[in-house]
């Protein structure tokens, strides 16, 4: 990477800021300072569309205004409110954070680095957008957005899936920073990624600093940033069960405290992989203690996480016996009340069908 000259820094974001203003995205967490709603924001953003944080961004901060609010909630509610968004342990690190704020810093988030990457869920990125857009001070952000765009305009050819390389992009950014206004800036840096510097196809004939970009004087934006192979998605097929008792209730689980969904509920499922009816049946009955008539229905669904894909099948079938005294992490419960309980995505699929295809159910 060619060495800048303080000019040629001046210069830069001059043009850059000037865009910015001009273009920069209207977004609701920018129309605070407050160090907590930022926070939320910016956790909402990781690996989630902006126009998907939005609606969910207004709905958190409508139920927990502040970080007490939300400290003092339970984790099923703050679940509930974040239903749909994914990446479920981002909440929960989330809470774990304001709960470190209250009761280590009385409720009000740090204003230094070192004290902001001690709570929990707060990495380098977090502490940059907090430090710089909340309090002012000149600390790089440095996300896949940035790494692209500065990747692009000094030709940097490192593996961006590699810790050091995102220390060199803070590097860089940190040197071109301490001549703006922090908070414009890293967002400039952001909303040029989001909106003209795509991954596939770039838009730079909008492009406010085209004219300092060396991987467009070479005709080579689209093979930057530099990324080595990714983990290899798995794949899952499962059996949903559609269980109803004779009060017309379904009956409903639990996932684990901790691994993949943790906490949230979901109807129970079964593995689809063994081979033959026989060897599903014993499945079922193994996970529910009885067996049970299944009738295939026609709703299938497949969810893809970043690592892994569900393929999702629907079986329904009446359960025999007691369901007042369900087991531990069991309830039964009509789809009137599902409202009460968090579910992650596949299931709340799964319900928007049984309230268009199963009428009677109370």
């Amino acid at each position: 990477m060619k060495r800048v000259t303080p000019r040629q820094i001046k210069q830069f974001n001059h043009d850059l800021l000037d865009w910015f203003h001009r273009n920069g995205r209207s977004l609701p967490w920018r129309e605070t300072n407050n160090p907590y709603y930022i926070w939320v924001s910016e956790i909402m953003l990781q690996q989630t569309q902006v126009d998907t944080v939005i609606p969910y961004y207004n709905q958190f901060i409508k139920h927990f205004p502040t970080v007490e609010a939300l400290a003092d909630a339970s984790e099923e509610s703050a679940l509930k409110s974040w239903e749909g968004l994914g990446y479920y342990s981002r909440v929960r690190n989330l809470q774990t954070g304001v709960r470190e704020v209250v009761a280590s810093y009385g409720g009000q988030v740090p204003d230094n680095k070192k004290d902001l990457l001690s709570i929990r869920g707060i990495g380098p990125y977090t502490a940059g957008a907090l430090l710089s857009i909340a309090f002012g001070e000149p600390e790089p952000a440095v996300d896949g957005n940035v790494m692209r765009v500065m990747s692009r305009i000094f030709l940097i050819d490192d593996d961006i899936a590699k810790v050091k390389t995102r220390k060199k992009f803070e590097s860089v950014v940190r040197e071109l920073i301490v001549e703006a206004d922090p908070s414009s800036f890293n967002q400039c840096l952001m909303d040029l990624g989001a909106m003209v510097c795509h991954p596939k196809n770039p838009d730079c004939a909008e492009c406010p600093v085209q004219c300092y970009c060396r991987a467009y004087d070479e005709g080579v934006q689209t093979e930057y940033p530099f990324k080595s192979g990714k983990t290899k998605v798995k794949t899952a097929d499962y059996a949903v069960l559609l269980l109803k008792d004779s009060k017309g209730r379904l009956l409903i689980e639990r996932r684990a405290d901790s691994g993949l969904l943790a906490g949230f509920w979901q109807f129970p499922m079964v593995d689809r992989s063994v081979e033959g009816k026989a060897a599903f049946q014993k499945k079922v009955c193994e996970k529910i203690g009885q067996s049970v008539k299944l009738k295939k229905e026609s709703f299938t669904y497949t969810h893809r996480f970043s690592h892994l894909i569900w393929n999702l099948s629907l079986y329904s079938g009446e359960f025999q016996g007691d369901t007042d005294n369900p087991e531990k992490g069991w309830q039964w419960l009509p789809v009137s009340e599902f409202e009460k309980r968090p579910f992650p995505v596949p299931f709340l699929k799964i319900i928007d069908w049984l309230k268009k295809n199963r009428r009677n159910d109370t």
